[in-house]
């Protein structure tokens, strides 16, 4: 069995290869295609059927090509597996990119948008993201990364108006980012470590940017956890950081000591900003910690209430002491969220 990739669907983009191999085929076999493919196939093609004879010739778009390569994984290719899996996924992003063309020419509310309007969207749809992966919804986390995706091909669809860069002359340049910034993977460096990786990701951005100097992209607009990380992050780059994970604990200690003996604004941010040094350390994302935290703490809090009044008693009516007893009693229920 073979199965050929006739390119993104549209009869005029059929591989020359393709076309070949039909040429000198006794029979095709495909899905159902639409009546211009078909016209321009050598022969029409007969339905696949659930078990396809092991010499057929099965022909079909790639995305489809793909998605049947994945079902019949003894089956020949042509393009390689991994050729046409590239090509399929560059078709359905194409396609995408076309119904938000669509979108921006026949929607009234998408007419309307620019970059400053779409990024509040983009923000909530990337927390969305987090979100579901906390969650461990493969299902949902799918759903949500498709929002996402879906607010960078509305970007390049703008940018690609005022003349700036196409979506792919975007995916282009994070292309050549991406290579320029893992030496250790397309050059001679050697990463041993994760911690490695990063800070050669950070050295080769500083190189890239060298007049920008530590703090390159570090826009003080950013929320507080984020700019704290980013802040810690550039420094570490530039060789300023911890020894070691033991010695970041120790500095918090330090710091919920210093707090203890004066416990203002100046001291509790020393003691977060060292808990962001830490989680750098350990391995951490400290947004996703806390909100997660924030998350459990906000479930143990709502079983809490609903355990109260199974009791008979009103929560919010209850003193400090006695709501406490109610969350520790949700905590060992074993709401965790």
């Amino acid at each position: 069995m073979i199965i050929l990739g006739l390119g993104d669907g549209h009869p005029d983009s059929v591989p020359g290869a393709a076309e070949r191999r039909m040429k000198s085929a006794g029979a095709l076999y495909a899905p159902e295609l639409t009546p211009e493919l078909t016209a321009a196939l050598p022969a029409r093609p007969r339905p696949i059927g659930a078990d396809p004879p092991p010499d057929a010739v099965i022909v079909a778009p790639d995305p489809e090509a793909n998605d049947l390569a994945a079902h019949f994984p003894e089956a020949e290719t042509l393009p390689s597996r991994e050729i046409l899996r590239e090509r399929a996924i560059g078709a359905r992003i194409a396609a995408l990119v076309a119904v938000g063309s669509r979108l921006r020419h026949d929607c009234p509310w998408d007419r309307r948008q620019d970059l400053a309007s779409i990024a509040p969207h983009t923000v909530d749809e990337a927390f969305e993201v987090a979100e579901a992966i906390a969650a461990g919804d493969r299902e949902h986390i799918v759903d949500e990364v498709g929002d996402l995706l879906f607010q960078a091909v509305f970007f390049g669809q703008l940018l690609e108006e005022e003349g700036a860069a196409d979506l792919g002359t975007i995916a282009d340049g994070q292309r050549r980012k991406l290579i320029s910034r893992h030496p250790h993977v397309y050059g001679e460096d050697v990463a041993a470590s994760v911690s490695d990786v990063g800070d050669i990701w950070e050295r080769e951005k500083r190189r890239e940017r060298s007049d920008q100097g530590i703090f390159h992209d570090l826009p003080p607009g950013l929320p507080a956890l984020a700019y704290a990380a980013k802040t810690r992050k550039r420094a570490a780059a530039a060789g300023f950081r911890f020894a070691s994970a033991d010695a970041a604990l120790a500095k918090l200690r330090e710091e919920i000591d210093e707090l203890a003996v004066d416990p203002g604004a100046g001291e509790l941010g020393d003691v977060i900003f060292a808990a962001v040094c830490l989680a750098a350390e350990v391995g951490v994302d400290a947004e996703l910690a806390l909100h997660a935290t924030a998350t459990r703490f906000r479930r143990r809090i709502e079983s809490a209430v609903v355990l109260a009044d199974e009791a008979g008693e009103s929560f919010e009516e209850l003193d400090a002491v006695e709501q406490y007893a109610w969350y520790l009693a949700a905590k060992g229920a074993g709401t965790s969220g």
